[in-house]
C-alpha cells in the first residue's frame, strides 16, 4: 500500500509500450499522466491519459518518473533529458545502444541523485526469482554450468539492434543475477540470415568468476518459442521455463545401481524430480512495483543502471568475439 500518488509518463507506445501503459494505468499509488509518441493514436491510450509528441512536452506536465520504451537508439538522449529535468526513469533493455552510452546514462542519474533502472523483466519471472533463492540457499551445491536457450520467430518490431542486444541481454543479466557472478570472458559466433544488417542467431560461451561455464543459444530463426534456463550443480539440475514460469529440480540419484552396464559409469545417475509450486504474478507488474517502491525509498530489487551498463558491455564483447573469432576477456568492472 502507498499513500503517495506518483505522476508517471511513458515514452513509446509500441508493443512493449502498450504493456507498460496497461500496467501503469492500474498501478496502485501511480497516475499515468501522459504518453509521448509522435505517431501513436490517442484512441490507443487508456482512458484519461494524454498524448503528446515529444519528451519535452511530457516533462513540462510535471512528472515524478518516466518509463522509456522507445527504440534503443533513442534511449541515451531521452534518458539524459529526463535526468537533466530531475525525473526518475525506468528504461527498457538494453539500456543503450553502446556500452559508452550506457555508462553516460548511469553517470547522469547518479550525479542527480535519481533512481534509474533497466527493464530486465526476466529477473521478476517467478521461476527465475525462485531459482535465485534456491541457488543462494545452496540447494544445488557448487554451480557448474548455466545453459540458456531463447529462440523463436523474427519479431518485426525490432529494427535497430540484433538478437544479441535485444534477446541475449536477457540471458546475460539473468545468469549474473542467479549466480551472483560476473563474466570474465566470452567467445561467440553469429549468423545473419534475414537480410538485415544485424545478427539473427548467436551461440556464446562465457566463463564466470568462479569458473562457472555459461552457454547461450539465442535466435530469431526458429518456428517455435523457447525460453529455458538450465543450471547444473553437484547436487543436480534446475530447469526454469520462463514461458510457463515453472521451475523443476532433477536430483542426482542416491540409490545403488544394480545394472552392471550402468554401474560402471562414474558420473551421476537419475534421481527424484520435483516441480515446485510457485506463486505466479505478472513479471511486468512486479517490475513496476519494485521501481515505484525504489522512488519512495522503500526496500526494492530493481536492476540499476550500472547493472544494465555491465550487461551491454558483455553483449558488445560477444559481438566483438563473433566478428574477430577471438575469446574476449572482460575487465572486472564489466
Amino acid at each position: 500500500m502507498t499513500d503517495t500518488q506518483l505522476r508517471a509518463g511513458l515514452i513509446g507506445l509500441g508493443a512493449m509500450g502498450r504493456n507498460h501503459a496497461r500496467v501503469l494505468h492500474a498501478l496502485e499509488g501511480v497516475e499515468l499522466v501522459a504518453v509521448a509518441d509522435p505517431v501513436a493514436a490517442a484512441s490507443s491510450l487508456p482512458s484519461g491519459v494524454r498524448l503528446v509528441e515529444t519528451v519535452e512536452q511530457l516533462i513540462e506536465l510535471g512528472l515524478d518518473y518516466a518509463v522509456v520504451a522507445c527504440p534503443t537508439v533513442h534511449h541515451e538522449p531521452i534518458g539524459l533529458a529526463l535526468a537533466d529535468a530531475g525525473v526518475h526513469a525506468l528504461i527498457e533493455k538494453p539500456l543503450a545502444h553502446t556500452a559508452e552510452a550506457s555508462t553516460r546514462l548511469a553517470d547522469a542519474f547518479e550525479a542527480k541523485g535519481l533512481v534509474g533502472a533497466v527493464g530486465h523483466i526476466e529477473r521478476f519471472n517467478p521461476a527465475i526469482a525462485s531459482l535465485r533463492e534456491r541457488l543462494s540457499a545452496g540447494e544445488l551445491g557448487e554451480i557448474l554450468q548455466v545453459v540458456t536457450r531463447r529462440q523463436g520467430p523474427f519479431p518485426g518490431r525490432i529494427a535497430d539492434v540484433g538478437v544479441v542486444k535485444d534477446l541475449a541481454t536477457h540471458d546475460i543479466d539473468l545468469t549474473g543475477f542467479v549466480t551472483g557472478q560476473r563474466y570474465t570472458s566470452v567467445s561467440a559466433r553469429t549468423v545473419s540470415r534475414s537480410g538485415r544488417p544485424h545478427e539473427d542467431m548467436v551461440s556464446a560461451v562465457g566463463v564466470l568468476e568462479n569458473g562457472v561455464i555459461a552457454n547461450h543459444s539465442v535466435n530469431w530463426l526458429s518456428p517455435f518459442k523457447e525460453r529455458t534456463t538450465v543450471v547444473t550443480g553437484d547436487r543436480g539440475c534446475f530447469i526454469a521455463d520462463t514461458l510457463t514460469a515453472d521451475l523443476t529440480f532433477y536430483a542426482n540419484g542416491i540409490e545403488a545401481n544394480e545394472w552392471e552396464a550402468l554401474s560402471n559409469f562414474r558420473g551421476v545417475s537419475e534421481g527424484d524430480m520435483i516441480r515446485y509450486a510457485i506463486r505466479k504474478r505478472e513479471p511486468l507488474l512486479v517490475e513496476h512495483e519494485q521501481f515505484r517502491d525504489a522512488i519512495l525509498g522503500k526496500s526494492n530489487d530493481i536492476v540499476d543502471l550500472r547493472m544494465g551498463a555491465a550487461t551491454v558491455a558483455v553483449s558488445e564483447s560477444i559481438l566483438h568475439s563473433a566478428a574477430t573469432g577471438e575469446t574476449v576477456s572482460l575487465a572486472p568492472s564489466a
